[in-house]
């Protein structure tokens, strides 16, 4: 495989994982799970990762259909997909998690949950609009069976790095206190700033041929 090619899927897995945040999703893991023991806490991670990586493998399968049911061109997708992950993006960068990712009722209804392994854990907090967008755009870049296997293996490794993650989440936690966490989702925040705004610059020079 080109050197080319493989830095494609490494940059997908590392733009997967600054949006997903699993480091920085850890506080909010053990606040959803404070009234578990270890044992169930643990089970609730592993369910909420696994839940995450079908989600993300059903739009990697489904997200071409899905764009040609509305009647979207894949560089409007890029755009609109863009601006959201720009959006997000500046929450993370003020050590926040975005709206787009959960709003205040959903916060306070999950309080109400007794099970919060795939609502909100899974989605909308790990496979939620921003991952969504970026899985859909990556899926379009080539139709080969090797796209797509280099694809689920990304998306495989990554439930398997948040599953471990939310398995060490207190000691994370305890490590890094609240604001090593902030500095990482700083970070990851940095990182899809400029996904965004190379997900908004090649949709519109393809929208608008004039400013290539």
């Amino acid at each position: 495989m080109e050197a080319f090619q493989f830095n494609e899927y490494l940059k997908f897995f590392i733009a997967l994982l600054a949006i997903v945040n699993p480091v920085g999703t850890t506080p909010i893991f053990i606040n959803l799970t404070a009234n578990q023991d270890q044992v169930t806490r643990n089970k609730s991670g592993t369910v909420a990762a696994f839940s995450m990586g079908i989600i993300l493998l059903v739009v990697l399968f489904s997200g071409e259909a899905i764009l040609h049911f509305f009647g979207i061109s894949v560089d409007s997708f890029r755009v609109g997909g863009g601006i959201l992950i720009l959006l997000m993006a500046i929450s993370m960068l003020n050590a926040k998690i975005s709206n787009v990712k959960q709003t205040r009722e959903e916060e306070l209804d999950s309080a109400e949950r007794e099970s919060v392994a795939v609502v909100p854990l899974a989605t909308p907090l790990l496979a939620g609009p921003g991952a969504i967008s970026t899985v859909i755009l990556y899926a379009q870049r080539s139709s080969s069976p090797l796209h797509y296997l280099l694809m689920v293996v990304a998306i495989v490794v990554l439930v398997v790095l948040t599953a471990l993650l939310f398995r060490l989440a207190p000691t994370i936690t305890r490590l890094l206190g609240r604001t090593g966490i902030n500095i990482i989702t700083r970070l990851m925040g940095l990182i899809m700033a400029a996904m965004g705004v190379e997900f908004i610059a090649n949709g519109l020079r393809h929208l608008f041929p004039v400013l290539g």
